[in-house]
């Protein structure tokens, strides 16, 4: 069974992950199988197999869990090389542009320290020292704020046509007081007429 990382077991889960341990190297000094012992103990026989290589090369105080291995956690003085480094931007690290990402961090830290944190815990580890997330603005390089709010104020509303206002009136020739369209007057044509 592989678990989360820190141990991912509760100090209860952890006594009785112990006792089964123990249990298990009383069977393997009566001489019990590793399949009958999963079996009777609920585990998987690779736990048992692991288990009993250890017993082999170091006794019973080999067999018993080390515990946690609790999170890696760097000094103030590399936490302020950190801000630092990270101040510099990406660029002065080797990437191809200036967003930091989690995994660039993660990178970063274990070039600088030889320290390895998750993606996760490297976001806690920023959050805990007041970073924060960001979104970067996409925005065109080019991008003149100046003449784009001069061309609002000035050329829109030259360029902007009127709004038509709203009278009375229907598209429809089937319906009473719609406007009548008149043919403009061609060879032999007469203007339209409403029908009778």
């Amino acid at each position: 069974m592989r678990y989360a990382q820190g141990g991912g077991l509760t100090d209860a889960e952890r006594t009785t992950r112990e006792r089964l341990r123990l249990q298990a190297v009383g069977r393997f000094e009566s001489g019990q199988k590793n399949a009958e012992i999963a079996a009777a103990l609920r585990i998987s026989l690779r736990s048992v197999e692991r288990w009993r290589r250890a017993w082999r090369e170091g006794g019973e105080t080999r067999v018993l869990s080390k515990g946690s291995p609790g999170r890696p956690r760097l000094s103030e003085a590399q936490i302020a090389r950190l801000e630092r480094e990270l101040e510099r931007g990406p660029l002065a690290h080797g990437w191809a542009d200036q967003r930091w990402t989690l995994a660039r961090i993660k990178t970063l830290i274990g070039r600088l320290f030889h320290v390895s944190y998750t993606v996760e815990g490297t976001w806690r580890l920023l959050k805990r020292h007041g970073w924060s997330w960001q979104q970067p603005t996409r925005r065109a390089i080019e991008r003149d704020d100046d003449a784009i709010e001069v061309w609002k104020k000035e050329t829109w509303p030259r360029v902007r046509a009127p709004r038509r206002s709203a009278g009375p009136g229907s598209s429809s020739r089937t319906r009473p007081g719609s406007r009548w369209l008149r043919r403009a007057p061609g060879p032999g044509a007469g203007s339209a007429r409403p029908r009778s």
